[in-house]
């Protein structure tokens, strides 16, 4: 039974000796994976929320100024009679209720000093809102794909994804995140000694030593609900849930749902062979897709959905609804190509079948089979600037300092895998619901037309070397696009961030302007009229306007959020609601047929939403250094996405040829 020879006593000596070994490089590669060069992506000499307390507070404008601006943007939309209406009923407000509303409005703000006027009216009216989340709301963003194509197929972009994704994380948890700063003159202030100065500031006081740089730092409120969060259905209005313990992802795939530990016991991310082999056994699980995708309910109609998974909830679903709403993040991984087929990438991230979605986490990563990722994010608890922050630093993760290697694929092992299958508890019921919702969704997603333009005339260095603004060269184009098709200009929305201000959320730039209005008669009636340096004047003096506008709404000094919280106090303290309110201009200007949005970066490959309105048009668009896009969707029936991306080509090429003459 026991080896006692001499060559078996040597022989066990150097089986221990080898198991010893094999123990301490285990240990090693351990060791060497938990520590600050792996664990963090960013290591700040200054805290992430160091600014957070000195941000200067979102403003409240002047109420002359709100009606004087409410009235310019209704000029481009309105006939003269209409007009007279209107700024009779802005007069009436400006003298009488509207006084006494702004005076309430400045007593709640100096009441809660702590927060924004904006913050809760707008959170209030996220979650309150009845319509389904995918196209209303939800946003998708997706990649550049990597310049070796070895790092793009599915396991290497997925395991890769999550580990930066989980290094960004941990920086922001542990408050080293590099705080979000926009600098104006970053030669000057993205130094060093920027650094090294505004971090010995109290952070009660260090906002104003970076103003002293010329660089503004971004509110950062939104950051801790990009993790483990989950907005929650309820009737009337919805709920945000956040769990900072959890410490699991949950992936799912063919409908299916999984969840595995991202995080070990002591905090730390597992080792990127450790979640590869969790994504690779999921990837090999033959099952077929589920014959009962809960998912599809996240696609559901609020009130709906809040009924139907109260009832999951009663049928023995606590657990698993828990492990959903409390997890990390969402990994997404299809079993469909997706970049053969024209727009077939822009629908697979906006909105799917809805059967392998979880349209209510704060976001999920989406990788497809043949190696693309992207974002669908949740909307209500914060906005661009935040999303494109985290998508940017782990697109330059992956990138520069991927932590997993196609030449690793091969070295997984299957024990290392440690994965829990989450099975839905599914009664008639429910398995009825299901089937109603995945034809009510088929439905509805095919009537929705998609369509994307890509102009590689020219970008934002030419533009800029022009002197006229890029984005307003966007937005004059789709204004002139829309007037070419249709004689008319229409209320237009813009986004705008103020998050240079503590909890700022968006502001509204209204982009169709007098000198919009302008210009697109005068390009579309030309017979000669007016030479091409007349119509590049009139350019100009569109990209001036847009330009002021744009400064207005960066700084708080729009008309839309201040007429928004004004209207709200009035209803809450059930006054009769004032003329200008229940004016049909007010109505219309509100009811935004083109809806536009932009996140441009170089890392983004497209980008969108859908229409706000039912015969309207979502417009995500990108300016980069050589070209323009934009993604853009409408429903059949009202407008029509791929006659409009034609004319916009054609409304692009007419700026372009007048602005080079």
């Amino acid at each position: 039974m026991f080896n006692l020879t001499k060559s078996g006593l040597r022989k066990n000596t150097i089986n221990r000796r080898g198991v010893e070994l094999v123990q301490r490089l285990a240990r090693s590669t351990v060791a060497s994976y938990d520590n600050a060069e792996h664990q963090y992506i960013q290591i700040s000499k200054i805290p992430t929320l160091h600014f957070q307390a000195s941000l200067p507070r979102l403003p409240i404008p002047k109420l002359e100024d709100t009606c004087r601006r409410y009235i310019d943007a209704q000029k481009p939309l309105l006939d003269d009679k209409k007009l007279q209406n209107t700024s009779s009923c802005v007069s009436k407000f400006l003298a009488n209720e509207g006084q006494s509303l702004q005076k309430q409005l400045l007593h709640n703000n100096a009441e809660n000093s702590h927060t924004s006027y904006i913050s809760e009216l707008w959170f209030d009216m996220y979650l309150r809102d009845r319509k389904p989340l995918p196209i209303n709301y939800n946003p998708f963003l997706v990649f550049v794909p990597e310049s070796d194509p070895k790092y793009d197929t599915q396991l290497v972009k997925a395991t890769n994804l999550v580990v930066s994704s989980m290094r960004f994380f941990k920086s922001l948890r542990d408050n080293i995140l590099e705080p979000e700063v926009f600098h104006l003159n970053p030669k000057k202030s993205n130094t060093n000694l920027f650094r090294n100065v505004t971090r010995l500031i109290p952070p009660s006081f260090s906002y104003y030593g970076a103003y002293l740089f010329k660089a503004y730092p971004l509110d950062m409120s939104q950051y801790k609900n990009l993790f483990n969060t989950t907005r929650i259905p309820q009737l009337e209005k919805d709920r945000t849930f956040h769990d900072s313990s959890a410490k699991h992802l949950v992936v799912m795939r063919r409908g299916h749902f999984y969840a595995f530990d991202v995080l070990s016991a002591n905090g730390t991310i597992r080792s990127p062979k450790e979640i590869a082999a969790c994504l690779k056994t999921i990837l090999e699980d033959d099952r077929p897709p589920n014959k009962h995708p809960v998912g599809i309910l996240t696609t559901s109609e609020r009130d709906q959905w809040a009924q139907t998974r109260s009832h999951l909830l009663e049928t023995g679903n606590q657990e698993i609804l828990k492990k959903i709403d409390s997890a990390v993040f969402a990994l997404i991984l299809d079993d469909e190509d997706v970049g053969a087929v024209k727009n077939n990438l822009i629908r697979t991230y906006l909105h799917a079948d809805g059967t392998n979605r979880w349209f209510d986490k704060s976001f999920s990563l989406i990788i497809s089979k043949d190696g693309y990722g992207g974002i669908n994010f949740e909307h209500s608890w914060g906005d661009g600037v935040a999303i494109l922050r985290f998508f940017q630093d782990v697109k330059a993760d992956i990138s520069k300092k991927p932590q997993f290697h196609p030449n690793e694929v091969d070295e997984l092992s299957k024990e290392n895998a440690n994965i829990e299958r989450l099975e839905f508890s599914i009664d008639a019921k429910s398995e009825s619901i299901i089937k109603q919702e995945i034809a009510k969704y088929k439905e509805w997603t095919d009537r929705l037309c998609v369509d994307h333009i890509i102009y590689e005339e020219f970008g934002k260095r030419q533009c800029k070397k022009l002197g006229v603004s890029p984005d307003a060269v966007m937005q004059l184009a789709f204004q002139l696009a829309l007037y070419t098709l249709e004689g008319k200009l229409v209320p237009t929305y813009e986004s705008c961030s103020t998050a240079a201000f503590k909890h700022g959320r968006t502001e509204a730039i209204r982009p169709c302007t007098l000198a919009t209005k302008a210009i697109c008669a005068a390009m579309i009636r030309n017979n000669n009229e007016l030479s091409k340096s007349e119509l590049k004047k009139m350019i100009y003096d569109c990209s001036k306007a847009h330009n002021a506008l744009t400064k207005e709404a960066v700084m708080g000094q729009g008309f839309d959020r201040h007429l928004f919280a004004l209207r709200k106090i009035s209803e809450k303290l059930n006054n009769n609601e004032p003329a200008i309110f229940h004016d049909s201009a007010y109505h219309a200007i509100n009811y935004n047929i083109l809806s536009t949005s932009t996140l441009s970066s170089p890392d983004v490959l497209a980008g969108g939403f859908g229409p706000v309105v039912l015969d309207g048009y979502g417009i995500g668009y990108m300016i980069q250094e050589k070209r323009l896009g934009a993604v853009v969707t409408t429903y059949e029936g009202s407008r029509n996405a791929s006659k409009y991306v034609q004319t916009l080509e054609h409304a692009f090429k007419s700026i372009h040829d007048v602005l080079h003459t």
